[in-house]
């Protein structure tokens, strides 16, 4: 807590409000007494100037490049650690020791299956169902099928609903996979790391015995990794408001899900890929830059740019150099859309145009390319990014429930519709 304080004059009155700062970033102005002091609210759509908690998780400096998960750089977590050591880091707090690593990987991997009468759900959906629309459902049914982790207030219980949720999530994901294309459910082994796991289910079939490639397994694990927390960005946020309404765990993830199912949010990568098929030639791609520099036109190249890194977003780095393994691995040579990409991506970052504006390729650019090349539809884009957010909504969730100044969420809003008036029967209505 600073000891500064900020005033705020409003006509004849002034008062005076507490300003906090955190270990890194900006100030803040503690207006939670505004309200009561001054009968006024502020008006912030987006809540773009908000901070909404006190969080010790991730840090993001938009104007740096530079992303933290509890203070570790992402570049190094990313190119030293796995996915499930950054789940124990972000719920935790601190990197495993070897012990407490062997531990958690134990715990995980011993959750990995799903009631069995929950694989009965998959029939109710439509064939053709999304599946994130199935992953909301399936999700959200957890909490019908375990009442022995709901109960919040104990803590016990929410860490047993945390493994759960981190180990299970992987399994659901990859039977919406396998129900979307009419294939038998695969299910979880134990021996298989969690990137290579989840592969297993999804790619393997019954009748021919499937070997996981390590690159891709590595390549599937970095994805997890870069996408497993952001701050407070819409889905997060949408989980610690649900959260804080004491709504048991399962239920929150699955609103986090319904937030992350957005194309604002997390279809960013699925709308990359669209637009390269629009695109669709690499002899095409002339008139497309020509269309993106043009103000007037309404086509905008996406995967470029990001909204909150004003600089190149370091999660792009990393998947760049991981999305150019796989295709190498892989020895992708005809791909029409991947030649696309590619040529973009050479494009912009050379083209003055795109490097005086920042708009480089960010993550979701380069992670839809890689999904695609390691074999995932466009419409389960947004699942994996949802099984690698779980831990981070996990976390999030955890800290607000654990944080004896949480509120139930309650905005506020500029009302501009009609004032009081009389309700007239509906004879006399003309």
């Amino acid at each position: 807590m600073s000891d500064s304080k900020a005033t705020l004059n409003f006509g004849n009155n002034s008062w005076d409000f507490d300003v906090r700062s955190g270990s890194i970033g900006p100030d803040v102005l503690n207006i939670s007494s505004l309200y009561a002091q001054t009968g006024m609210f502020t008006y912030d759509p987006g809540f773009t100037s908000t901070a909404s908690c006190e969080s010790k998780i991730t840090y993001i400096d938009g104007n740096e490049g530079t992303l933290l998960y509890r203070g570790y750089p992402i570049e190094q977590v990313a190119e030293n650690g796995d996915f499930l050591e950054t789940c124990y880091l972000l719920l935790y707090g601190e990197l495993p020791t070897q012990a407490q690593k062997e531990d958690f990987v134990h715990r995980v991997t011993y959750h990995t299956m799903i009631h069995e009468q929950m694989t009965r759900f998959f029939a109710g959906f439509r064939r053709d169902a999304h599946p994130m629309a199935v992953m909301c459902g399936m999700v959200g049914a957890l909490s019908a099928f375990y009442h022995d982790s709901t109960d919040i207030s104990d803590p016990h219980q929410r860490m047993i609903a945390s493994l759960r949720m981190i180990a299970k999530m992987p399994t659901i994901a990859a039977m919406a996979y396998k129900y979307h294309i009419g294939q038998p459910f695969v299910f979880p082994r134990n021996d298989l790391d969690y990137a290579a796991n989840f592969l297993h289910m999804c790619f393997s079939v019954p009748c021919e015995e499937y070997k996981v490639n390590p690159v891709l397994a590595r390549a599937m694990d970095r994805i997890f990794i870069l996408h497993a927390d952001h701050e407070q960005n819409a889905s997060t946020s949408t989980v610690r408001l649900a959260g804080s309404s004491g709504a048991n765990p399962f239920a929150c993830i699955a609103a986090g899900i319904a937030c992350l199912w957005g194309p604002a949010h997390g279809g960013a990568n699925e709308a990359a890929l669209t637009m390269l098929a629009e695109i669709g030639s690499v002899d095409n791609i002339p008139e497309y830059i020509a269309r993106a520099k043009d103000k007037n036109d309404p086509f905008r190249l996406m995967g470029f740019g990001h909204r909150v890194y004003k600089n190149y977003d370091p999660r792009a780095r990393i998947m760049q150099k991981t999305c150019h393994e796989v295709l190498a691995e892989l020895g992708i040579k005809d791909d029409p859309l991947l030649d696309v990409a590619m040529e973009l991506e050479k494009i912009a970052l050379s083209d003055d145009y795109f490097v005086e504006k920042k708009l480089y390729p960010n993550i979701d650019f380069y992670s839809g390319i890689t999904l695609r090349a390691l074999g995932f539809p466009t419409t389960m884009f947004t699942v994996l990014f949802s099984l690698a957010r779980t831990v981070g909504w996990i976390a999030q969730w955890k800290e607000m429930v654990e944080d004896p100044s949480q509120k139930i969420g309650r905005p506020r809003q500029l009302y501009t519709g009609a004032a009081q008036r009389d309700y007239t029967p509906i004879g006399q209505r003309r």
